[in-house]
């Protein structure tokens, strides 16, 4: 990194889409890794997010996955300022609002975006001001597209994000999806005309081709516009950066054949309506000889070598299309038939017997049976349960045996409250703000957990994996692989070198004023 500058700086740069899913979150994360490279206090923020992946802080404080991916990019420890307000979705047209990391109660969309998202401004404003203070660069990320006129009223994540500052704007299309300079000339003659001269640059997002080709569009582009073209960033492959919206979990890369049960492990994860944090399972996914792949129908389960119930935002209603679709039958012989299932979080609360939602804290159902694989009921509170845990794998049964008595770390996020019954065995003994507590519980070929993020540990992912080829009578074909760790750094300084090549980045620092 440069430690030499001259002088210190309190820049911003703002990244806006024409549309959402258009790599905004991906550009601001290597934005946040190549200004972090060059030795600048650099900072993601993103002053409202909707998403179903989200993250504990050190604090406790909950906030959108996104902005924690931008904040590890920028060699930074998350924090709630970075993500004031996520919305987290419920219902067809509801969500659970989070505001500085606490829940403030569901609301409708059309509650939120009138009278209750214009008194969240003042929060917005409060948070970006002081990151503004504190930090050399400050990376913003808008959300959607700015030219959503039913929104703009209310805005308060993108141009008037922007306008607060008088922050730059680069403009990203996905020029994969096609249209791409119509919705950046269409996006451009939407937004308000002093809002359309903080627009300083046009990047065109996941390229495939030859640049040689798209030339005549980048020229008509500039001309249309009068403004510059700054990059054309390539669609790439080889390296993964964690993705936030459960969109890319309908792409075909997710949703392949069966693996060949000689060369790959199989393992299926329950597509939820509801399916939160299913970033939990972007370490499996970088192993050689796993595939992953997500089921919605009963007939698709197949017979694979694991099966995971993910969490739920939605625990009662996501158990029901459990019953409705027949996957809860399924799931209840794989388990007599001793296959093994893992259930995280929300996943675990539906294998008990029973869970109870007295307060409505998710749905109008008052209860629903459970599958009844792991012998706990479990009861939902208005409390929210969010903590960094850490301690000791207690369990000595399946894999957990091979890992007995290491470390484990991880985080919850549950409203719920799982009660076992008397004399049954627990899997971790954790603590969190100084209290300690049991985890987990097993049953059988199946175990739950309430701790998200359980296979970023090496170890206990190794162990898991080594016994699922064990129990295919053959040995692990990997011996060792990369730690997570390693591999997130890997990835950031390769999509930092690939964004480098690929944007112009003096004219960028000329348009921040570096």
């Amino acid at each position: 990194m440069n430690q030499n500058r001259p002088f210190r700086t309190n820049s911003a740069l703002m990244i806006q889409g024409t549309s959402s899913s258009v790599g905004k979150s991906v550009l601001a994360a290597a934005l946040c890794r190549i200004f972090y490279q060059e030795g600048y206090l650099t900072c993601p923020f993103k002053a409202q997010n909707m998403a179903l992946n989200s993250f504990v802080t050190i604090n406790g404080g909950e906030m959108g996955r996104a902005q924690v991916v931008q904040a590890q990019a920028a060699g930074r420890e998350p924090d709630v300022l970075m993500n004031p307000i996520l919305l987290k979705p419920t219902g067809q047209a509801s969500s659970q609002v989070i505001i500085l990391g606490k829940p403030q109660g569901n609301l409708s969309a059309m509650r939120y975006h009138g009278e209750y998202q214009r008194k969240t401004w003042p929060i917005v404003q409060e948070c970006l001001q002081k990151l503004i203070k504190e930090n050399e660069i400050l990376i913003i990320e808008g959300a959607g597209s700015p030219a959503e006129v039913n929104l703009k009223q209310n805005d308060i994540v993108n141009m008037r994000v922007a306008m607060e500052i008088k922050a730059p704007v680069l403009l990203v299309a996905d020029i994969d999806r096609g249209g791409a300079l119509a919705s950046v000339v269409g996006t451009l003659e939407l937004v308000e005309p002093e809002e359309r001269t903080l627009v300083k640059g046009i990047i065109l997002n996941k390229f495939r081709g030859d640049i040689k080709l798209l030339q005549p569009a980048l020229d008509f582009l500039t001309q249309k516009t009068g403004i510059p073209v700054l990059g054309v960033i390539p669609y790439y492959l080889d390296f993964s950066i964690p993705e936030e919206d459960s969109v890319v979990l309908d792409k075909e890369k997710v949703n392949g054949p069966i693996a060949d049960s000689l060369q790959m492990l199989d393992i299926a994860i329950i597509r939820l309506p509801f399916i939160s944090n299913f970033t939990d399972f972007d370490a499996l996914t970088d192993e050689p000889d796993v595939q992953l792949r997500y089921v919605k129908k009963a007939e698709d389960l197949g017979n694979p070598d694991l099966v995971i119930l993910p969490g739920s935002k939605n625990t009662l209603t996501d158990l029901g299309f459990l019953h409705k679709s027949g996957l809860a039958v399924k799931l209840k012989q794989r388990w007599l038939d001793s296959g093994p299932i893992i259930g995280i979080c929300g996943g675990y609360q539906m294998m008990g017997r029973l869970v109870r939602d007295p307060y409505h804290t998710e749905s109008n159902l008052e209860e629903i049976s459970g599958l009844n694989i792991l012998p706990m009921e479990t009861e939902f509170h208005p409390e929210k349960h969010t903590v960094q845990s850490q301690g000791i794998i207690t369990g000595n049964n399946l894999f957990l045996k091979r890992c007995q008595g290491q470390q484990i770390i991880g985080y919850e996020i549950h409203m719920g409250r799982s009660f076992a019954d008397k004399g049954t065995n627990t899997l971790f003994n954790l603590s969190a703000n100084d209290s300690y507590y049991a985890d987990g519980l097993q049953a059988g070929s199946a175990m739950g957990t309430y701790l998200h993020g359980i296979f970023d540990n090496d170890n206990l992912r190794r162990s898991l994996l080594e016994w699922l080829w064990e129990l295919k009578g053959k040995k692990r074909p990997v011996e060792n692989t990369t730690s997570q760790a390693a591999l997130r750094e890997i990835a950031f300084n390769q999509l930092a070198d690939l964004v480098r090549r690929n944007l112009d980045l003096p004219a960028l620092r000329a348009i921040m004023g570096l």
